[in-house]
């Protein structure tokens, strides 16, 4: 459009404040409120899932409703929509596929089902809502194959067929792979499409494929995943497909709600501070110390990590070192999540063998997570891979320093020290390697004794670091502007 405002309507499967299981829902509830406030029109269609909290059900207001068909099903399609922060929200509603708790299944036919009728059901409400968007942007597999039946069910309406679509990866990893007889049945899809340069992924079908072959843009949620996905080590088993995307395979940064995170305001830590004056944050420090059941000392330094408890992690790296670690240094460690059984027994045993130095709180706790941020004076972020990475620019909110592994997103968002120029704000190394890691932890450990106004420049940089989503909300602009020339 010539004045570079567009209607935007973006399709995934959980967003904030609604439903959350991880940053794809931190995206869906920041970026199209940043998008709305730089004068588009904005819209989000999701699930609507038992799990969402009875006070914004109360709100929803009932449009419509139709059947969707679905292989040899007839399936009702309820629609339900809500205003939030200038964004209008779209719920999908069926019980059979959403009035359950929880988010997610266990990955087998049902959750093809499931999100196969969500796909079907987007473009389905697109048509009986008249909502035809001048962009339609899908967000990871669960929504992959929206752009796949635009193309090859829906485009011989002229309505549809000047529609763009935007596909985003947040996460290679999970693709969406299913056996190409049940996609087939369920979605009508004609055989033609079961070759590898469209949907056929070892046998089977992926939805993954068809957001990234049938879109007009793909993007990934930081300038370096861009880059790794291309390669063997990052691509899994895409990375031809990703090299041929050259030209219309971007990265663009995630943004952070600036106004959730913030020292100053948030209402869930236990005493607010500012860069200028940092009394509350050493507050906060001996505050979660008390509710952890850590030493009270001030002079001790605390390394949070708030995350899933998964290899891609790095949390192999953690269960390398960490006797290493606490036997010959004076730290303290704060581990809040769940996940995999091996980590958990893990970080238990980790607990119980240095009673007052280590905290594991396996649970899921948002509160808790944002009282680690605040209290922390460095946050461990090791991972294998990360696509962007919201943690380690959350505890930059508090000046809680992170270190981290030079991938994806950690690379695009942390600046490490450098003790010449005293510039930087957190800390990082390259290699997936254990000894490597410490050598960094423990280089972070000398700078906070023995130069504290290093330390004190870090900690200004990091919460003075602008993560916005306004820069990264024009980019989309950009991108929007490129696909409708």
């Amino acid at each position: 459009m010539a004045d570079g405002k567009y209607f935007i309507l973006h399709a995934a499967s959980e967003a904030q404040p609604f439903i959350k299981t991880g940053g794809l829902a931190d995206v869906l509830g920041s970026l199209p409120k940043e998008q709305a406030a730089q004068g588009n029109r904005v819209a989000v269609i999701l699930p609507k899932y038992r799990d969402i909290p009875h006070h914004f059900v109360e709100k929803m207001q009932y449009i419509t409703n139709f059947t969707v068909q679905l292989g040899w099903r007839t399936q009702y399609c309820g629609v339900f929509s809500l205003e939030n922060d200038g964004v209008t929200y779209y719920f999908v509603d069926n019980e059979f596929y959403f009035g359950f708790s929880g988010v997610y299944t266990d990955g087998g036919p049902f959750e093809a089902e499931r999100y196969s009728f969500f796909c079907r059901a987007v473009l389905e409400v697109i048509g009986h809502l008249n909502l035809y968007p001048d962009v339609l942007h899908c967000h990871d597999w669960q929504s992959g194959m929206i752009p796949f039946l635009l193309r090859t069910q829906y485009s011989f309406n002229p309505a549809y067929d000047r529609i763009k679509c935007a596909y985003t990866i947040h996460n290679l990893k999970f693709q969406g792979i299913f056996s190409w007889p049940l996609i087939e049945g369920m979605l009508f899809v004609d055989y033609k499409y079961n070759s590898a340069e469209y949907l056929e992924f070892h046998g089977c079908a992926s939805f993954m494929k068809g957001g990234i072959v049938f879109s007009d843009i793909v993007t990934t949620v930081s300038p370096t995943y861009a880059k790794e996905i291309q390669t063997e080590f990052y691509g899994e088993n895409l990375e031809g497909l990703m090299q041929s995307c050259e030209g219309r395979l971007y990265g663009v940064v995630n943004g952070l709600d600036m106004e959730e995170y913030n020292s100053e305001l948030d209402g869930l830590i236990p005493v607010n501070f500012t860069v200028d004056d940092l009394e509350g944050k050493a507050q906060c420090k001996r505050m979660l110390q008390h509710e952890l059941w850590l030493s009270e000392r001030d002079d001790v330094p605390l390394i949070g990590m708030v995350t899933r408890l998964t290899s891609q992690k790095g949390l192999n790296l953690v269960r390398c070192i960490l006797t290493d670690l606490m036997d010959h240094n004076d730290v303290q460690i704060a581990i809040l999540g769940t996940g995999d059984r091996e980590y958990e027994d893990f970080f238990r045993w980790a607990a119980s063998a240095y009673p007052g130095r280590i905290a594991a709180r396996l649970e899921f706790d948002f509160p808790l997570s944002h009282r680690i941020y605040a209290g922390c004076d460095f946050f461990l972020m090791p991972s294998l891979f990360e696509p962007c990475g919201l943690s380690q620019m959350m505890s930059m909110r508090y000046g809680t320093l992170p270190i981290v592994r030079k991938t994806g997103g950690l690379a695009d968002t942390v600046d490490p020290y450098n003790e010449f120029e005293v510039s930087g704000d957190g800390y990082g190394f390259v290699n997936y390697n254990a000894h490597e890691m410490m050598g960094t932890i423990e280089y972070a450990l000398r700078v906070y004794h023995e130069r504290p106004e290093h330390h004190a420049v870090l900690m200004k940089n990091a919460m003075t670091k602008d993560f916005s989503w306004t820069v990264s909300a024009k980019r989309y602009s950009e991108l929007y502007d490129s696909i409708n020339r």
